[in-house]
């Protein structure tokens, strides 16, 4: 539901603050739709639409493993070739593959999909970090909220950033998360902790990532054993608390690269003894170096 109503609602936003925006949402039969929390998305007739600027795919949970219907594929073809740009939001970059959208482009999807997005569609170039990628008029995106991102991205184009940023407000959104920012932190990517020392561990850990944080150390300020706190983690988070104490001071270099910061500050002010070991940090959980990372951060909105 949010694919198509959080991008839709940024367009929205727009035409009340004056922009000569008309927004369709159209269906290959014009039928309504059922979405995903069950509510019914009215539609037009694809075929009847007008020439669109901009052409939304939204997606859907089918479409990644699905047989994908070759009248949807052919009204996505037929759309987008009249389209000033295209846009896929999750999923639907299954269906821009599907219609050779991304042959020879760079694309990205929700984190769960890229590597069967690769597998599936070889000639396009996968991004799988991004949250969204724009190559030529051709832009996809992460899951859900991503789509509000890469509509804002699109409406900032278009119309000036003075205009986008006010829609921003007026969602209550940020202006904007980057392309090129990752899609999910690594140190999320497992269940949170129940535990109140473990609770307290990470909060010790997030407040101050340049502190000593030794098993010792840390199990010290909760007054248990090393061996003891290790196996909180392991039997909770299911890793060590060297392991966790490095997903945290990764995830805040990340963001400081995010933030335009050099590899060496983001190894300094993150907790890191070296770029040396930021690198191989980076390494281990995204299979980049930090100054490639950065630097596709930077590029993610080229041209291509």
């Amino acid at each position: 539901m949010l694919d198509v109503s959080g991008a839709a609602e940024v367009f929205a936003e727009a035409i009340a603050f004056g922009a000569d925006y008309e927004i369709s949402i159209v269906s290959v039969d014009g039928k309504s739709v059922p979405s995903s929390i069950g509510m019914l998305v009215p539609t037009q007739l694809a075929a009847d639409a007008l020439p669109f600027d901009v052409l939304f795919i939204a997606g859907g949970d089918a479409l990644p493993t699905a047989p994908l219907d070759e009248m949807q594929i052919a009204a996505v073809r037929a759309l987008a070739g009249s389209a000033s740009c295209v846009a896929s939001i999750c999923t639907g970059a299954f269906l821009l593959g599907a219609a050779g959208l991304l042959d020879g482009r760079r694309a990205t999807t929700h984190w769960r999909h890229t590597s069967l997005l690769a597998r599936l569609y070889p000639s396009a170039q996968v991004e799988p970090d991004s949250i969204f990628v724009k190559d030529g008029t051709t832009y996809t995106s992460a899951g859900v909220t991503a789509g509000i991102d890469l509509a804002l991205a699109i409406l900032e184009e278009q119309q000036g950033p003075d205009l986008a940023r006010t829609v921003a407000r007026s969602l209550v959104v940020y202006l904007q998360r980057a392309g090129g920012q990752s899609q999910f932190s690594a140190s999320l990517q497992g269940p949170p902790p129940r535990t109140p020392i473990l609770k307290l561990i990470t909060g010790i850990v997030t407040s101050d990532p340049t502190g000593d944080h030794r098993v010792e150390v840390l199990a010290e300020k909760v007054s248990i054993s090393g061996r003891h706190l290790t196996r909180m983690f392991r039997d909770e988070l299911d890793t060590t608390p060297t392991k966790y104490v490095e997903l945290i001071r990764f995830d805040i270099a990340k963001a400081m690269l995010d933030a335009g910061r050099s590899a060496t500050e983001a190894a300094m002010l993150s907790g890191f003894s070296s770029y040396e070991s930021l690198r191989r940090a980076f390494i281990r959980h995204l299979s980049i170096s930090p100054t490639r990372y950065q630097h596709r951060f930077a590029t993610t909105l080229r041209s291509g």
